[in-house]
């Protein structure tokens, strides 16, 4: 099957069952879903939901966690993976916020990059889903169910040069989308150690289900049609 038709079979399939996805990060301003996203990175957004609410209570702007050091902000994150170096990264953050962006979130990959500890996937979390923009974050979700359903090819060995060939085949307007889409199933059905084929609905275009199991048919309930 060639890569237009696979891409096509997907948005199929998503446009129909999940028409709108969401961020599973609980936030309820763009300042709160970046610090949201930078607590997210190696970690389940599960825990950093558990964590936010008591960090934004006594953060909630970006002016006022701009006068606290990693030390105030340690306490509250200590369930996170590695709240070191992301205490160190948040109080940078809020500083260089106020400082360089009048405390706004800005919108652009190149200024979000210059905050601490946003590197280029939080950046296009955010570009994508505060600004609505064609962005496609390319987490280790994303990666993995693109690799095996046969999206990108197996010369795109980095996320970059994975998000850049989602962006070729992706409509545009479908991108903040489809980032979702990606995310979502590869956190509830294409697992990293044991993908869930069984109860896969993209098996009949899925490249590492062919691949692994080529004269096992599909369920007729996941056909498209």
């Amino acid at each position: 099957m060639r890569k237009p038709e696979r891409y096509r079979h997907l948005i199929s399939y998503f446009t129909e069952h999940f028409p709108e996805p969401e961020t599973e990060l609980a936030y309820r301003t763009p300042y709160e879903l970046l610090i949201a996203v930078v607590l997210s990175a190696q970690c389940t957004d599960k825990r950093v939901n558990l964590v936010t609410p008591a960090l934004f209570e006594v953060y909630p702007s970006a002016e006022v966690l701009a006068t606290a050091t990693s030390d105030d902000i340690f306490p509250y994150i200590k369930s996170i993976s590695y709240p070191n170096n992301k205490a160190k990264h948040l109080a940078g953050l809020g500083k260089m916020l106020v400082e360089r962006f009048g405390g706004e979130v800005p919108s652009t990959i190149e200024e979000l990059q210059q905050l601490p500890g946003v590197g280029r996937k939080t950046a296009n979390v955010i570009s994508s889903v505060i600004f609505n923009m064609p962005a496609m974050a390319v987490d280790t979700h994303v990666f993995r169910v693109s690799k095996r359903l046969g999206l990108v090819s197996a010369t795109a060995k980095t996320p970059l040069e994975v998000e850049r060939e989602l962006l070729q085949y992706i409509p545009e307007e479908l991108v903040p989308k489809a980032h979702h889409w990606l995310i979502l199933h590869g956190r509830y059905i294409c697992l990293a150690r044991t993908p869930q084929c069984e109860r896969c609905p993209l098996t009949h275009f899925c490249a590492y289900f062919q691949k692994n199991w080529p004269n096992k048919p599909d369920d007729p309930q996941n056909k498209l049609g």
